[in-house]
């Protein structure tokens, strides 16, 4: 009997899931150790050795209440990466823990750092992203909101020409596959080299530097924390879902897309790998990108994840009534508590 074109697609998630639980347990110490080397090399191979980071301040302007900085680093081979640096008046501690803040799809670093598109401060809408940026800062951390590559100024010139919210995911995405990398590991790398930065900054703490992103700034923020184990603590807002039943339910950006991964893992168990570190979830329940169904599977597969890793208490989610946008208060109230308490967080659903 003939198979349906969407059977067939069914037909190799449902192989790939058969393949993976084939082996050794989710969550051991083996599986863990197998799991990040073998996400790591599915990414692509980057170089080892990176450039010096070469800060250079573009500009410095005083806002209300925290200092914007726009500097660039360089990232890896022949790269560079400009960013906003958010310095609080009044940091939370000294040394000021910091949060690398990571947009999602739309016009770059400057639609989290309540900015309009040429750099103005921004009077409407803050749309999905909500300035969180500035709600971090506003914290007390110091706050590193670099632009993703494929955004904003770091596009490729035919996409400048079409407007801000033109994006060159699609063919960053497709030349990096056809030369055995994907963009998503590219997002990763660079953002690691953000880490390397806030180390060597004056007035950051070290050891309290977390991450948090929204939708394809989720899939950074996540995955970036799940590799590099300086991240203490990370918050994914509208991403942490099935890849089965989000990424290949509908069409996506091709930045999602890591060849083999389903062979591997499914997406909670990759976001597994931040434990026992802290994790933090948002996820509204009109949320059509990333489904509030699988959401809820994905986190009950996280709570057993963390509880292998012997931290039951470090996963949390907010369900709360919105789409796919950031909500914020609990997830800032959770990153406090993260950042400058020394108590342990407990996990569950917040709220």
């Amino acid at each position: 009997m003939t198979m349906s074109i969407e059977r067939y697609l069914n037909f190799l998630t449902e192989q790939a899931a058969r393949n993976r639980t084939a082996g050794e347990t989710p969550g051991s110490e083996e599986r863990r150790t197998k799991l990040a080397e073998a996400f790591s090399r599915l990414l692509g191979e980057f170089p080892a050795n990176m450039d010096e980071l070469k800060p250079r301040l573009l500009e410095r302007r005083e806002c209300d209440g925290y200092v914007c900085e726009h500097l660039e680093i360089a990232t890896l081979e022949g790269l560079s990466m400009t960013m906003y640096v958010l310095v609080p008046n009044q940091p939370a501690a000294a040394p000021a823990p910091a949060v690398i803040a990571l947009h999602g799809h739309g016009y770059g670093n400057r639609e989290i750092a309540g900015m309009g598109p040429d750099g103005s401060e921004r009077a409407g809408d803050p749309g999905l992203h909500k300035d969180f940026a500035v709600s971090l800062v506003r914290e007390g951390y110091i706050v590193a909101a670099p632009e993703l590559i494929g955004f904003g100024e770091r596009r490729l010139a035919e996409d400048k020409e079409e407007g801000p919210g033109k994006n060159s995911c699609f063919r960053l995405a497709a030349h990096l596959l056809m030369t055995g990398r994907t963009l998503a590991g590219l997002r990763i790398r660079e953002t690691s080299r953000v880490i390397d930065y806030l180390e060597s900054r004056a007035g950051v703490d070290p050891n309290r530097i977390a991450i948090m992103g929204i939708s394809g700034g989720g899939l950074v923020a996540g995955f970036t924390a799940a590799l590099d184990h300086r991240i203490r603590c990370a918050v994914v807002s509208g991403y942490a879902s099935l890849f089965e039943e989000s990424i290949l339910a509908r069409n996506h950006c091709l930045d999602n897309y890591i060849p083999g991964i389903l062979l591997e893992a499914e997406m909670p168990e990759l976001l597994g790998l931040i434990a026992p570190r802290g994790l933090f979830l948002e996820s509204g329940n009109t949320d059509r990108v990333f489904p509030r169904g699988a959401a809820v599977k994905a986190f009950g597969e996280l709570q057993s994840l963390f509880a292998a890793a012997g931290t039951p208490d470090a996963v949390l989610c907010d369900f709360f009534h919105g789409g796919h946008e950031i909500n914020g208060g609990p997830a800032l109230a959770w990153l406090r508590r993260q950042l400058t308490e020394p108590t342990a967080v407990k996990g569950g659903e917040a709220g």
